[in-house]
C-alpha cells in the first residue's frame, strides 16, 4: 500500500474516532458510536499491516487471534457489575504496551540517530515509558479496589504529599541522567530506576484515593492510558497512534472534570487523595430508628403515588435488577404514573455505569435524568425509589462538614414525599460514610436482594 494511501486511511480512521466519541456522549447515539469506533479500528489495523512496517505478518496474526479471543470471552464472560474492573485492567494493558515498546525502541540499534533527533528520541522514549508505567501500576490497584480484593478506603501515608515530591524530583534528576549516558550505553540503568519509581508513584496515588472516587480515578486513567497511546506513537512515528491517544487523553482528562465539578471537588485534590482523607472533625454519628416496609406496602405507595422517581445505584448492578425495575416502570405508566429515573455523575463505579444498566434493560432514554435536571423539582416528586445506592443520596453531603463527602451534591430525594430505600443491610456505602436518610420521618427501609425484592412488588402491581 502506498504512503499516500496509508495516510488517507488513517485521515479517515481519524474522523471515524471523532465521529464516535461525538456518538458516545448520548445515550441516544451511543451504539451508532460504538460501531464508528470499531469500522475506525478495522481501518487503522488493516491500513497499519499493509502499510510496509509489518515484517511478519504470521506474528501479527498470531496475535490478532490471540486478542480477539481474550476481547470476545471478555465481552461474553464479564458481568456488568464488573466493567468498572475490566475497563481498569484493560488500561492497565495499555500502560504497560507503553513501557514495553520504550524499552524496545531504546534497545534497537537498527535505525542510529544522531545530534537532536537522538535527543528528542531519547525524551519520547522516557516519557513514555514513564506515562505507561504510572498508567499500568495505577489500573492494577485500581482493578484490585474496584473488585474489592483490597480495601477502598484511602492509605494516607504521613507526609505523603512530600513523598510524591521526591518521586517527581527523582524522576526529573533521573531524566537528566538518561540523557547524559545515553551516550555512553549506561542510559539503562536511570531509565529501570526511573520505571520503579514510576511504578510505586502509581501505586500510591491510586491507594491514596478513596473509594467513592473510584468513578473518577476509571475516567483519570482512560486519560492516562491515552497519554501513553500517543508517546507510543511518537515512539514508533505513527501518525494515527498520536492523534488516537492525544483523542482518548484530552477526552479522559475532560471527563474527569467534569466528574471533579459534579462533586464539587478539585481535581488536584483528588489525585492527591484529598477525597476520603479525615476533615477537620469527627463525623456526625447517625442516630434513630429506620422503619422497615414489604414489598406489598412499597406496591400500595406506587399504586396512589402520581410521580415516581427511581435513583439506581451500584447495588442495583450486583442483583442484576435492571430489567425488573424496567418491567415495574412499564407497568406504572400503563396505570397513568409519571415516571423518571435520576442519575448520579458518579452513581457505580465508573462513568456512565447506571446508563449502560438501563440502556441495556431498554428503559427509554427520555425518561433518565440527570441530576442538576432534577435536583430542583424533588417536592413535586410523591415517591422516590432508591435501589442500592449510598453516597449520592446521603443528607451528610450538604449537613455535615466533617463528613468525608462533605461538599458533594447529591440527589435531594428526602425534599420529595416518601423515599423508599432497597438495601441488603444496614451497611454503609462505598465510601464507608453512614448515611441519616435512612432514619428520617419519610424514609421507608425495603430490606433484601433488590431483584427479588423488586420481583416482589412486581407481583403485588399486577395483583
Amino acid at each position: 500500500m502506498s504512503h499516500s494511501l496509508v495516510t488517507m486511511s488513517y485521515i479517515i480512521a481519524t474522523i471515524l474516532f471523532i465521529l464516535s466519541l461525538s456518538g458516545l456522549s448520548k445515550q441516544e447515539t451511543a451504539r451508532k458510536g460504538n460501531y464508528y469506533g470499531m469500522l475506525g479500528m478495522a481501518i487503522a489495523i488493516a491500513a497499519t499491516a499493509l502499510s510496509g512496517y509489518v515484517t511478519s505478518y504470521e506474528v501479527l496474526l498470531g496475535a490478532l487471534v490471540i486478542g480477539g479471543a481474550i476481547g470476545a470471552r471478555a465481552a461474553i464472560k464479564v458481568e456488568m457489575t464488573q466493567m468498572p474492573e475490566l475497563v481498569a485492567i484493560m488500561h492497565s494493558l495499555v500502560g504497560m504496551a507503553a513501557v514495553l515498546v520504550g524499552y524496545a525502541n531504546f534497545l534497537d540499534a537498527s535505525h542510529p540517530l544522531i545530534g537532536v533527533e537522538k535527543t528528542i528520541h531519547e525524551v519520547e522514549i522516557y516519557i513514555g515509558i514513564l506515562i505507561g508505567a504510572v498508567t499500568f501500576s495505577g489500573s492494577v490497584i485500581a482493578f484490585c479496589k474496584l473488585s474489592e480484593k483490597i480495601s477502598g478506603k484511602p492509605l494516607l501515608l504521613p507526609g505523603r504529599h512530600w513523598f510524591n515530591l521526591i518521586l517527581l524530583i527523582a524522576t526529573v534528576v533521573l531524566g537528566g541522567m538518561f540523557l547524559q549516558q545515553s551516550e555512553n550505553g549506561s542510559a539503562i540503568v536511570p531509565l529501570a530506576i526511573m520505571t520503579g519509581i514510576a511504578l510505586i508513584f502509581g501505586i500510591h496515588m491510586v491507594m491514596a484515593i478513596g473509594g467513592a472516587d473510584m468513578p473518577v480515578v476509571v475516567s483519570m486513567l482512560n486519560s492516562y492510558s491515552g497519554w501513553a497511546a500517543a508517546a507510543t506513537g511518537f515512539m514508533l512515528s505513527n501518525d494515527l497512534l498520536i492523534v488516537t491517544g492525544a483523542l482518548v487523553g484530552s477526552s479522559g482528562a475532560i471527563l474527569s472534570y467534569i466528574m471533579c465539578r459534579a462533586m464539587n471537588r478539585n481535581f488536584i485534590s483528588v489525585i492527591a487523595g484529598g477525597f476520603g482523607s479525615t476533615a477537620g472533625g469527627e463525623a456526625a454519628v447517625i442516630e434513630g430508628e429506620v422503619q422497615p416496609i414489604d414489598a406489598d406496602e412499597t406496591a400500595q405507595l406506587l399504586l396512589e403515588a402520581k410521580n415516581i422517581m427511581i435513583i439506581p445505584g451500584y447495588g442495583m448492578a450486583v442483583a442484576q435488577a435492571q430489567h425488573t425495575v424496567n418491567e415495574i416502570t412499564k407497568l406504572l405508566k400503563e396505570k397513568g404514573k409519571k415516571v423518571g429515573f435520576g442519575i448520579h455523575p458518579v452513581a457505580g463505579r465508573m462513568p456512565g455505569h447506571m446508563n449502560v444498566l438501563l440502556a441495556e434493560a431498554k428503559v427509554p432514554y427520555d425518561i433518565v435524568y440527570e441530576m442538576d435536571e432534577i435536583n430542583e423539582d424533588w417536592a413535586h416528586v410523591d415517591v422516590s425509589i432508591v435501589i442500592g445506592a449510598n453516597d449520592i443520596v446521603n443528607p451528610s453531603a450538604l449537613d455535615d462538614p466533617n463528613s468525608p463527602i462533605a461538599g458533594m451534591p447529591v440527589l435531594e430525594c428526602w425534599k420529595g414525599g416518601t423515599t423508599i430505600v432497597l438495601k441488603r443491610s444496614m451497611a454503609s456505602g462505598y465510601a464507608g460514610v453512614g448515611n441519616p436518610l435512612f432514619v428520617l420521618e419519610n424514609t421507608r427501609m425495603l430490606f433484601g436482594d433488590a431483584n427479588a425484592t423488586m420481583q416482589a412488588v412486581l407481583k403485588a402491581l399486577k395483583g
